[in-house]
């Protein structure tokens, strides 16, 4: 392997332009090649960006000056193209979610672990200076223990504003597997592992029109639940809840800081976990009002931070951030939240998880080893 690591992009829709945005800030990776299954969207992208090569999914999965692929396809897709590059020798990094069913997630780790290659999947949003600073503010006991914490997500949908937005409403989307993935991965890092669960799980809204454009008046079944709510019981003994909507409008709760962690002595407001490097705010038994906390991490990091940081990793041995079993960890638990039907279950991790050390201070921007 040469000092970069040689990244093939499949999958060039919307969240792509993201990751493209921020790569040229790594000086660990290359982006080499980019495919699609529409040819035509894959030549666009690679010309916005300047990449010369432009393959077929199985061309560049199987090509030999591909280290890593990246996995930007819809979340059907996601486990069946990681599969296919860890056959492939490759080692592979995913959008979320980590598949849409524990069965297909499970055949990743077990695929991993047998090639000896590394897996790794968004978001990634949680090593931004908005979850690193609130994380910080609870391993360094300002709030005291954790007792309690709320994570909202409630809006309308996408199909007012997403040119494509059909797969949002099909099994493996939904607003638990499409957002769940940032607000329970953030969580994760904030507290640590979960412990019960119990979730109810609604088709509250099953029939919808598009009114975006270029598929304005097109008809949506939706497939998976739009509405989800559920308890969470951490290892450290916290308890709160979660909700992930995509059927609620005029939602009255704070867009800023949709999660809110709740201490023995004060609480936490953690920004947008949709983001890098929102505020945070505090409020300890002797605040008389809310104050601002000064982000204590590197600011500016966008979607690729994930993918450089496995490939820092895979250069000097160490795990990376946004590992295989961290996502797992996240796939069993929406699997948990939309299937429990109100009951309570206990989560027996199949796959140990181990929060991962704060990001680095003091490193230049786009270095992290």
């Amino acid at each position: 392997m040469s000092d970069k690591v040689r990244v093939g992009i499949v999958g060039t829709g919307a969240i792509s332009n993201a990751y493209l945005g921020m790569a040229k800030h790594f000086p660990i990776l290359e982006v080499v090649a980019v495919a699609d299954l529409f040819r035509e969207a894959a030549t666009k992208r690679a010309a916005e960006h300047g990449i010369s090569r432009v393959l077929g999914v199985d061309e560049l999965i199987a090509d030999p000056n591909v280290d890593l692929v990246l996995n930007l396809t819809v979340p059907k897709a996601h486990a069946p193209v990681a599969i296919q590059a860890l056959k492939a020798g490759k080692h592979t990094y995913c959008e979320k979610p980590f598949g849409v069913n524990v069965a297909e997630g499970r055949q990743v780790l077990d695929l991993m672990y047998e090639k000896k290659l590394r897996v790794g999947c968004a978001p990634d949003t949680f090593m931004g200076a908005g979850v690193q600073t609130a994380r910080k503010v609870i391993d360094d006991g300002i709030i005291g223990r954790p007792v309690s914490f709320t994570a909202f997500m409630m809006g309308r949908g996408h199909e007012s504003w997403h040119p494509n937005p059909e797969f949002y409403y099909e099994v493996g989307g939904g607003p638990m597997f499409d957002m769940g993935p940032y607000y329970l991965t953030a969580l994760l890092q904030l507290m640590g592992p979960f412990k019960t669960l119990s979730g109810m799980a609604s088709i509250a809204i099953p029939d919808r029109t598009i009114t975006s454009q270029p598929k304005h008046g097109k008809k949506i079944k939706v497939e998976t639940p739009d509405h989800v709510t559920g308890l969470i019981e951490f290892a450290n003994g916290a308890i709160g809840t979660i909700i992930q909507s995509f059927a609620i409008m005029h939602a009255a709760y704070d867009g800023e800081f949709p999660i809110t962690i709740y201490g023995t002595n004060g609480a936490l407001k953690v920004p947008d976990p949709n983001g890098f490097d929102g505020r945070v705010l505090v409020r300890t038994t002797d605040d008389k009002d809310w104050r601002e906390v000064p982000h204590a991490f590197l600011t500016g990091y966008g979607r690729m931070v994930g993918v450089a940081d496995m490939c820092h990793a895979m250069k000097t041995g160490r795990p990376h951030r946004a590992s295989a079993e961290q996502a797992f960890n996240v796939l069993e638990a929406m699997a948990g939240l939309v299937d429990s039907g109100g009951n309570v279950r206990t989560l027996t991790p199949t796959v140990k998880y181990d929060r991962p050390p704060l990001m680095p201070i003091g490193l230049p921007f786009g270095v992290l080893d």
